[in-house]
C-alpha cells in the first residue's frame, strides 16, 4: 500500500474485476468483535452508504478494503488491479498553493509536469517530449481546471487557489483533501463523513459531482438528505452483521421498519403459541392417557425459532425546556450593515448591507446562502456578538439566547467533565440537580464525571448543547450545530426543535433537519439579507441558475461582462416558435431517463439477490456491465436534459 498527503489508498493500473466480495469476514478491535460472518458483495458501479451506530465498525470496514487492518478470519477478494483513492484524516501545514496541491492528487499527472519541467530546465527536448505524450495521453492539459473546478464547488474563492496550504484552517484543510482525493483518478472511492465542515452549497455540489461519478463509491455520512441523493444501495452494519439493501437512505429505513414490523408480528405471535404450547404440557404431562400429545408439544416448543423482539435503536431523547417568559417581539435589525471592526491596522470589512430583520416569538428560521455570503455574520450580529457598523440592533427586556457557535465544541474546557461545566455554570444548583439533568442528555452514572478529553466530537457537541438547555433560552441561534452528531442524535435533535416553544435561527448543511424544524428561509448572497420564498428544492435551483451565470461570466474575462452576465438568463433564449421542439427534446429526454430507471431497478434487484452469485459469473458481470453502460448514458442523458430546460427557462 501507499500512503500519501491528501490521499491513502492504492492505486494500479486498472479495474478488472467486477466486484469486491467479504466471505465469512470477521474483524476485532481489541477484545470487540465487531464484524462477523459477514457475507457482502459489491459491484462496480454501485454508490453504497454504510450506515449503523457509531462504533458499529464503519470505519474499520473502510481500513479493511485499504489494507490497514486485516481480517480476522474469512477473506476479502478485492479486484486485482484496482485504482483507490480516499480522503487524508491529516494535512501537513505545506507552502504549497492550495491548487498545487489539489493537483497533486493525480500523481500521475504531477509526475509528468514535474517531469517535463525538469526537462525543460535541462533543455532535455526528448524528455519533453516524452513528457508530453504522457500528458496529452492523460488529458492533463485541461488538469489545472479540474483542480480549480473542485475548489471553486467546494467553497474555495479564486482568490484562495494559490494561498499555501499552511495558511488554511483546519476545517478548510479538510476542504483540501477532499478536493484532493476527488482529483485522483479512481475506481474506488471511499469517502468517510465527506460533508463535515461543508457548508450547504458545498453540500449540494458534492452530490451532483458524486452522482456522475463513474467509478465504485463507498461513502459514510450522518446527512440522510446526502445519502438520499447520492447512493444506490445500502448496507446496514448492525450487532456485527451487515444487510444489503437496494436503494437509498429513505428506502432502506422503509425496508427496515416494515422488515422490524415483521419480526415483531412474528415474535408476538410466536410467544402467544409458546404460552399455549407451555400450558397444554403443564396441564396434561402427568396424565398417562395424554403423555404422547404433551412431548409432542415440547418437541415443537424446541422447534421454535426464537424470534427476538425487536429494540428500539435510538438511544435516547431529549428536549429544550418551556422558556419562562415568551416575549412576542424578541428581537430587531434596522438597517444594520454588519461586519468585522479595524482590527490590528486592518481596515473594517462590511459584509451585509440595509438589514431589516425582525423575529417574533415562535418564528422558525433557517438561513441560507453560499459559503462566505454573512450567514455567520447575520448569527453573530443577532447574538450581538458583532455590533453593528450601522442602523441599531433592538432586543425585548426578557430576551434569553441560547447560542451554538462552529467554535463552542472546541471551547469545552480540557480535563473538565460535564458535571464540572455544569457546576460551574450554575453554582447554585444542588449535585442531584445536575446529574438528574445530566442524565436526560445521557451523561448518566458515571459518565457525567469523565472527562471530556475521551469525548467523541458528537458526545462534546451533545453536552454543548446540554449547557445551552440548561439555561431555558426563549431564543435559539445554532450555527451549524451538527457537524459531529450522528444519525440517531440528529434525529433527537431535530425532534428536541420540533418541540420548542422559542424562537430559533438554524445555519446548517443538514437538509433534513432544515426541512423539519424551520417555517420559513432567509437568503443571505451578494452582501444582501432577505427573506426567500421558496423550500430547499427551489434554493437548489437558485443556485444551479447563479452557477451556470458564474459559468458563462466566466468565460467573458472581464468585471463588465460579468455584471452583463448577473443580470442576463442562464441560457440563450429559446427564439418564438422554437420552444416547441425544445419541449419535445425534453420530452423524449425524460421518457428515456424513466425507461434507464425502470432497467437499473430491474438490475439492481437482480444483483441484489444472492441466489445470483452461485451461477455462472458471466451472467454477475453482463448485469454490471449493462449496469455501468446505462448509469454513463443517463449521466449524459442529465446534462443534456439540464441545457434544453435551461433554454426554455430563458
Amino acid at each position: 500500500m501507499i500512503a500519501r498527503p491528501g490521499i491513502m489508498g492504492v492505486l494500479i493500473d486498472d479495474f478488472e474485476c467486477s466486484m469486491i466480495a467479504f466471505r465469512h469476514f470477521a474483524l476485532r478491535r481489541g477484545s470487540r468483535l465487531l464484524l462477523s460472518d459477514l457475507d457482502l458483495v459489491i459491484q462496480t458501479g454501485w454508490r453504497l452508504g454504510v450506515v449503523g451506530r457509531n462504533g458499529c465498525g464503519k470505519s474499520s470496514l473502510f481500513a479493511a478494503l485499504q489494507g490497514d487492518v486485516e481480517a480476522d478470519s474469512g477473506d476479502l477478494d478485492m479486484p486485482s488491479k484496482v485504482r483507490m483513492a480516499s480522503v487524508a484524516q491529516e494535512t501537513p501545514a505545506l507552502p504549497d498553493a492550495a491548487i498545487d496541491y489539489v493537483l497533486g492528487g493525480d500523481e500521475v499527472l504531477a509526475a509528468a509536469l514535474r517531469a517535463e519541467s525538469e526537462a525543460m530546465d535541462a533543455g532535455d527536448m526528448d524528455a519533453m517530449a516524452r513528457a508530453h505524450q504522457t500528458i496529452e495521453d492523460i488529458n492533463g492539459y485541461d488538469g489545472q481546471a479540474r483542480a480549480g473546478r473542485l475548489l471553486h464547488g467546494l467553497g474555495f474563492s479564486p482568490e484562495t487557489h494559490e494561498r499555501p496550504v499552511k495558511d488554511f484552517s483546519g476545517g478548510w484543510r479538510v476542504r483540501l483533501n477532499l478536493a484532493r482525493a476527488l482529483m485522483c483518478p479512481s475506481d474506488l472511492l471511499l469517502l468517510d463523513e465527506p460533508t463535515n465542515h461543508l457548508d450547504l452549497d458545498a453540500v449540494l455540489w458534492l452530490e451532483e459531482w458524486l452522482r456522475h461519478y463513474q467509478g465504485t463509491l463507498l461513502v459514510i455520512s450522518h446527512d440522510r438528505e446526502f445519502m438520499d441523493g447520492v447512493i444506490t444501495h445500502t448496507l446496514h452494519l448492525n450487532e456485527g452483521t451487515g444487510k444489503l439493501y437496494t436503494g437509498n437512505y429513505s428506502a432502506f429505513e422503509r425496508m427496515r421498519a416494515e422488515y422490524l414490523r415483521q419480526q415483531q408480528i412474528a415474535h408476538v405471535r410466536e410467544q402467544a403459541e409458546r404460552a399455549h404450547l407451555q400450558s397444554f404440557v403443564d396441564r396434561f404431562k402427568a396424565k398417562a392417557s395424554k403423555a404422547r400429545q404433551a412431548q409432542s408439544r415440547v418437541k415443537r416448543l424446541e422447534k421454535l425459532a426464537g424470534t427476538e423482539a425487536i429494540r428500539a435503536e435510538r438511544p435516547f431523547r431529549f428536549s429544550f425546556a418551556k422558556p419562562d417568559r415568551l416575549p412576542d417581539s424578541m428581537l430587531q435589525l434596522e438597517a444594520v450593515q454588519a461586519g468585522y471592526p479595524a482590527d490590528g491596522g486592518e481596515a473594517a470589512v462590511t459584509i451585509l448591507a440595509d438589514v431589516q430583520f425582525r423575529l417574533e416569538a415562535g418564528e422558525r428560521i433557517g438561513l441560507l446562502g453560499p459559503n462566505g455570503a454573512g450567514k455567520s455574520t447575520l448569527v453573530k450580529t443577532l447574538v450581538g456578538e458583532l455590533e453593528p457598523q450601522a442602523g441599531e440592533r433592538k432586543v425585548h427586556k426578557d430576551l434569553k439566547i441560547g447560542y451554538f457557535a462552529q467554535h463552542t465544541v472546541e471551547s469545552l474546557q480540557e480535563g473538565a467533565s460535564p458535571f464540572d461545566h455544569l457546576q460551574q455554570q450554575a453554582p447554585g444548583a444542588s449535585t442531584q440537580a445536575i446529574r438528574d439533568f445530566l442524565g436526560t442528555w445521557n451523561f448518566a452514572g458515571d459518565r457525567a464525571f469523565e472527562s471530556v478529553d475521551g469525548f467523541s466530537g458528537g458526545e462534546r457537541a451533545r453536552l454543548a448543547l446540554a449547557l445551552i438547555a440548561w439555561e431555558k433560552p426563549n431564543l435559539l441561534l445554532l450555527d451549524e450545530p451538527t457537524n459531529h452528531l450522528d444519525l440517531d442524535m440528529r434525529e433527537a435533535l431535530a425532534d428536541a426543535l420540533a418541540e420548542f416553544d422559542g424562537a430559533l435561527v438554524l445555519v446548517s448543511h443538514d437538509r433534513h433537519l432544515l426541512g423539519l424544524v424551520c417555517d420559513e428561509f432567509w437568503r443571505v448572497a451578494d452582501g444582501v439579507a432577505e427573506s426567500f420564498d421558496g423550500d430547499l428544492d427551489d434554493y437548489a435551483r437558485w443556485l444551479k441558475s447563479r452557477g451556470a451565470a458564474n459559468r458563462k461570466g466566466d468565460k467573458k474575462g472581464d468585471r463588465k461582462a460579468d455584471k452583463k452576465v448577473a443580470a442576463a438568463p442562464a441560457a440563450a433564449p429559446v427564439r418564438r416558435g422554437d420552444d416547441k421542439a425544445v419541449r419535445q427534446a425534453i420530452s423524449k429526454l425524460e421518457q428515456r431517463m424513466a425507461r434507464i430507471d425502470e432497467e437499473l431497478a430491474d438490475i439492481q434487484t437482480k444483483l441484489a439477490d444472492p441466489e445470483i452469485y452461485s451461477g455462472p459469473t458471466a451472467v454477475v458481470k453482463e448485469l454490471g456491465t449493462r449496469q455501468a453502460s446505462l448509469a454513463a448514458e443517463k449521466a449524459r442523458l442529465e446534462q443534456d436534459w439540464m441545457q434544453q430546460y435551461e433554454r426554455l427557462e430563458a
